[in-house]
C-alpha cells in the first residue's frame, strides 16, 4: 500500500497540474457520483493528510485514497493512458491535461468544509505543515501494551507510516517490532525518527529500504541475515490481514522482548 511519502508527492504532481485551473471534464466512474459534474470548477488545491488525497474546487473536495493498488497520472490532452481505460475511476481535464486516478481503494466527493470527517480520527499527519510530535507521542503511550510495530501502523496514532517505514524506523532505533510501546526506553526519539524517515522519502526520493524486503540478505550494520515474521493482533482475522505485512528486522540488532 502506498504511504504518506507516496501520497505527499502525488498531491505535490497534482498540485502542479491541477490548481489554478478550470475543469473542462469531470468523469467519475463510481456509481455514488456518476452523475456529479464539476465542468467550469475552478481547482483550488490539491493537498494530503496521511494516506488521503484531496483535490479542492471552489464548490467541493475529491477525497481519494490509493489502498493498495490506486494511483494518479497526469496526461497531455490526446496523450495515450498508461494504463487500462477499464480501470480508470476518476477523470479531471482542463485545457491541457487529463488527470487519471486508476484502480482507486476509495472515492468520495464531499462538500467543502466536510473534509473533517475523514481526518478528524486520525493522528498527526507527519508531512503535514502542523505536524504535532507531543500529540503523537501522547497516543502512542495510551496503549503501553501494544507492539510498537501495530502503533506505528494505526492511523490513529500518527498518520502516513505503512509496512515499509514501520520496519524502518524500528531498525534505526534498534527497536524489535514486537517490543511494547511502553517498554522503549526513548518513545520521543522513536516519534522523531518517524518524522525525520518521512519527510527524506517525501522530500529526497527514492528511499531505500535498509531492512524491508531484505530477508536473508545482510544487515548494513552488523551482516546478520534480516529475518521476516508476521505481526498482528491476537484475532485471527487480523493474522489474516498481516499476511501480506511481514515485519522485517536484524536479530541481532533488534533482539525480540523478553516475555
Amino acid at each position: 500500500m502506498p504511504e504518506g511519502d507516496t501520497v505527499f508527492r502525488t498531491a505535490e504532481r497534482l498540485r502542479t497540474a491541477l490548481a489554478g485551473k478550470t475543469l473542462t471534464r469531470s468523469d467519475f466512474r463510481v456509481p455514488r457520483y456518476a452523475t456529479v459534474d464539476l465542468v467550469g470548477d475552478l481547482v483550488t488545491e490539491v493537498g494530503s493528510y496521511g494516506k488521503h488525497l484531496f483535490i479542492r474546487t471552489d464548490r467541493v473536495s475529491i477525497h481519494t485514497h490509493l489502498k493498495m493498488e490506486g494511483v494518479w497520472r497526469v496526461f497531455h490532452c490526446g496523450q495515450r493512458w498508461t494504463k487500462p481505460r477499464v480501470t480508470a475511476r476518476v477523470v479531471l481535464a482542463t485545457d491541457e491535461v487529463e488527470a487519471v486516478g486508476f484502480s482507486l481503494g476509495k472515492v468520495q466527493v464531499l462538500p467543502r468544509g466536510e473534509e473533517h470527517t475523514v481526518i478528524d480520527h486520525l493522528g498527526p499527519d507527519l508531512l503535514g505543515p502542523n505536524w504535532d510530535g507531543a500529540e503523537a507521542l501522547r497516543r502512542l503511550e495510551t496503549h503501553p501494551a501494544r507492539a510498537v510495530g501495530l502503533a506505528l501502523l494505526d492511523q490513529r496514532n500518527l498518520a502516513g507510516i505503512g509496512n515499509i517505514y514501520r520496519s524502518e524506523i524500528c531498525f534505526l532505533r534498534r527497536v524489535h517490532p514486537a517490543t511494547p510501546t511502553g517498554d522503549i526506553a526513548d518513545l520521543p526519539a522513536l516519534v522523531d525518527e518517524a518524522h525525520r524517515v518521512l519527510g527524506k522519502a517525501a522530500h529526497e526520493p527514492p528511499w531505500r529500504p535498509m531492512v524491508y524486503g531484505r530477508t536473508r540478505r545482510p544487515c548494513p550494520r552488523c551482516g546478520t541475515a534480516i529475518v521476516t515474521r508476521l505481526l498482528g493482533e491476537d484475532d485471527p482475522a487480523d493474522r489474516i490481514t498481516q499476511r501480506e505485512r511481514g515485519i522485517y528486522f536484524c536479530p541481532r540488532c533488534q533482539p525480540e522482548p523478553n516475555n
